[in-house]
């Protein structure tokens, strides 16, 4: 079954509105947590569309156009440094998916969720779809949409701050990255609670 397939099994009707929801940046070190809440109309086939994890840099940027354009509706929407500090990141993430899902112009009959937890206060009847991204035609362009997005931001913090490599790590806790905290210090846009362990490596 492809991914198009899975979402036609879930529309009872043609004009049944079926919503998915993924995020983008629960793991790094530094920058907001993003998710994108993604209809797509039911005739709708983009060419290799797929889980981003599964695609380059280059086909999500050209798939990113092309969502935005056959998509019933989209919304993007992010959780802030300081909301993952404050509520933790699981929750932070629930809240930029409450936040896309609102933004939608459209009313969906079903949300599906990438991940086996569902936030709450949804504004429609949702369902957790473990590998949404792999299985779903519109989780899996709720995932591009969130991956891009985060990453274009993650790109602005490169050229703001040049010694810290974001342009290639996007944020994640790679060596170069621990190796240009510890060098250069912490910056606004990192997550304090995530270099804990960083720093206790270090002694300090």
């Amino acid at each position: 079954m492809t991914n198009y397939e899975f979402d036609a099994s879930l529309r009872s009707d043609p004009l049944f509105m079926l919503c998915g929801v993924d995020e983008a940046g629960r793991g790094p070190f530094a920058g907001p947590v993003c998710a994108a809440a993604v209809i797509l109309p039911p005739d709708a086939e983009i060419e290799g569309l797929n889980d981003s994890k599964k695609l380059s840099e280059k086909k999500r940027e050209q798939l990113f156009p092309i969502i935005c354009e056959k998509a019933l509706s989209y919304s993007i929407a992010f959780s802030t440094v300081e909301e993952i500090e404050s509520l933790n990141i699981l929750q932070a993430t629930f809240l930029a998916m409450k936040r896309a899902v609102d933004g939608l112009e459209v009313v969906p009959h079903l949300i599906l969720v990438d991940g086996n937890r569902l936030p709450s206060g949804l504004s429609a009847p949702a369902r957790t779809l473990v590998k949404g991204d792999a299985l779903s035609a519109s989780v899996a362009a709720a995932s591009i949409l969130a991956k891009v997005s985060r990453d274009r931001l993650m790109l602005e913090l490169d050229r703001e701050y040049p010694a810290y490599g974001f342009a290639s790590h996007k944020g994640y806790g790679t060596a170069a990255h621990c190796a240009a905290i510890l060098e250069h210090g912490v910056l606004p846009c990192h997550r304090p609670s995530f270099l804990k362990k960083l720093f206790q490596k270090q002694g300090g």
